[in-house]
C-alpha cells in the first residue's frame, strides 16, 4: 500500500531528540566526542534505549554491541524490515553523523505509534557499533561482522592507541550481548544519514537518493632513503623520503584526475621519519585513499600507483614497499529499496537527485545479506567529521519523511 502525501514525522521531536543525545559526549566547541565503547557511548546507548522502550520495542543485542529494537508487525513470519545508522562518533565528530539515521529510526516508530498505524512486517531500528573505526580500525567493524567480512575474535582483538581491545572495552561498558552476530534475517534496511559532502547542498536539493556506494582501496606506502643534515647534506647526494612522498601525492591527484568524475584519491596519514627541523627525511609512511564506484576504475588506480610509485622512489634513491591496508568492493544497492526512496521523495514533493556515497556506510555491508539502501540530506558546506558540522532542521525533516515512507511503505500497511 501506497502511503499518502500527507503523512510526516514530527520533525520537532525529531530534532529535540538530536539535541538531547548531543549532550551525552559533548565536544570542545558544539561537537560530539562519543568514540565507540568509551563510558559516553554506554551513556548514549542508555538513552537511546530508555527511548525504545517508552515506545513500546522490545531489544536485542549482539556479541558484537549492536542494539536492535523491534516493533512488532501483524504477521509473525513476515521478516523484519530494518533501519538504523551508528551513535559513535569522531573524536571531533559532529552531532548528525549516523545520529540521524538511528534517530530517524526511532521517529518512525514513535509516529506510527502516534496514527495508530500497523504493519505487517516488523521494523527493527538499529545501532551499529564502531562504524568510524577511529578508536578501533577498521570503520564499519560490527557490521562488517554482521555480514562475515570480519571474524568477530579478529574484531575483538582490534586495539585502540592504548592497546586496550575492543571486545574487553564492549563488555566493559556493559554492551557486550549474547545473541550470535548475523543470526538475523532481514527484509530490507534502510539507513538515513547525512551526505558527508556538498553536492545536495550547492545543487539546492533536498533529498540524495542513494544508488551506488564508491568502493575503497587504502594503500600504505613505506619510501627509505636516508636522514642526513639538512644544512651539510649536497643536494645531488641526498637520498630524500619526503621528496619521494611529495612526487607520490602528485601522482595520486594526477591519477584520480584521469577518472573523473566519480574517482577520487588522496593522502591522508603520514608518519615523517626522523620528524625533525634540520634532519632530511629518511623514511615516510603514509596512506592513499583511492575511492570509486567502478570496480575496473579502482583497481587500475591501484595497479597505476603500484607500477609508477616504484619509478619514482628509484629515481630519488630510495626503496619502495606498498601494502593493503583496507579495501571493500563498489555497492550497487538494491533496485526496489533504491525505487522505494525515490518515490517516497517524489510524492513528499521534495527535491531530490540520485547521489553516491563517497564514504563507507554500514548499509554498504549490509547491502551482501539483505536488499538495502540509503537516504541522503544536505549538511552546510559539506562538512563532517568536524565538530562544526551543521544541518537545518528542515533538512533532518525531510530526510526523516522519506525514510518514514520507504521504511512503511516496505513494511506494508495493514488496514
Amino acid at each position: 500500500m501506497t502511503l499518502a502525501g500527507n503523512l510526516r514525522i514530527n520533525g520537532d521531536r525529531l530534532w529535540d531528540t538530536l539535541m538531547e543525545m548531543a549532550k551525552i559526549g559533548p565536544g570542545v566547541r558544539g561537537g560530539n566526542n562519543r568514540q565507540t565503547v568509551t563510558d559516553e557511548d554506554g551513556e548514549g546507548r542508555s538513552l537511546f534505549q530508555k527511548w525504545c522502550e517508552e515506545a513500546g520495542m522490545t531489544m536485542g543485542v549482539d556479541q558484537m554491541g549492536n542494539m536492535f529494537f523491534q516493533r512488532e508487525g501483524t504477521d509473525p513470519d513476515a521478516l523484519p524490515v530494518y533501519v538504523g545508522s551508528h551513535l559513535d562518533t569522531q573524536p571531533t565528530g559532529g552531532k548528525y553523523d549516523g545520529v540521524l539515521g538511528v534517530l530517524g529510526g526511532l521517529e518512525i516508530v514513535r509516529t506510527l505509534n502516534d496514527l495508530n498505524i500497523k504493519t505487517k512486517h516488523p521494523i527493527v531500528v538499529t545501532n551499529w557499533t564502531n562504524e568510524e573505526g577511529t578508536r578501533f580500525a577498521p570503520a564499519m567493524l560490527a557490521s562488517g561482522v554482521f555480514a562475515g567480512m570480519h571474524e568477530q575474535d579478529w574484531a575483538y582483538d582490534r586495539e585502540d592507541a592504548e592497546g586496550k581491545k575492543f571486545g574487553d572495552e564492549l563488555k566493559r561498558i556493559g554492551w557486550r550481548g549474547e545473541e550470535e552476530v548475523g543470526a538475523r534475517k532481514m527484509h530490507a534496511f534502510f539507513e538515513l544519514h547525512i551526505e558527508q559532502g556538498p553536492i545536495l547542498e550547492i545543487e539546492n536539493k533536498d533529498i540524495g537518493v542513494v544508488t551506488h556506494g564508491q568502493g575503497l582501496w587504502w594503500l600504505q606506502v613505506t619510501l627509505t632513503g636516508k636522514d642526513s643534515h639538512t644544512g651539510s647534506t649536497p643536494m645531488p647526494m641526498r637520498r630524500n623520503a619526503g621528496l619521494g612522498m611529495a612526487r607520490i601525492t602528485e601522482l595520486v591527484h594526477e591519477i584520480a584526475m584521469s577518472h573523473q568524475p566519480a574517482a577520487v584519491g588522496a593522502i591522508g596519514h603520514c608518519d615523517v621519519y626522523p620528524n625533525s627541523r634540520n634532519v632530511i627525511p629518511g623514511k615516510v609512511v603514509f596512506t592513499v585513499d583511492f575511492r570509486s564506484p567502478d570496480r575496473e576504475v579502482l583497481d587500475g588506480m591501484k595497479k597505476r600507483l603500484e607500477t609508477e610509485g616504484p619509478k619514482i622512489a628509484e629515481e630519488l634513491g630510495l626503496e619502495f614497499e606498498i601494502e593493503v591496508a583496507g579495501h571493500f568492493d563498489p555497492v550497487t544497492f538494491d533496485e526496489n529499496c533504491v525505487n522505494a526512496v525515490r518515490n517516497a521523495a517524489e510524492r513528499l514533493g521534495y527535491s531530490h537527485r540520485d547521489i553516491i556515497s563517497g564514504a563507507g556506510h554500514d548499509a554498504c555491508w549490509i547491502n551482501r545479506v539483505a536488499p538495502t539502501s540509503m537516504v541522503m540530506c544536505p549538511c552546510v558546506d559539506g562538512l563532517s567529521h568536524n565538530e562544526d558540522e551543521e544541518i537545518s532542521p528542515a533538512w533532518a525533516t525531510a530526510g526523516a519523511d522519506v525514510l518514514f515512507h520507504a521504511v512503511v511503505e516496505t513494511a506494508e500497511i495493514v488496514e
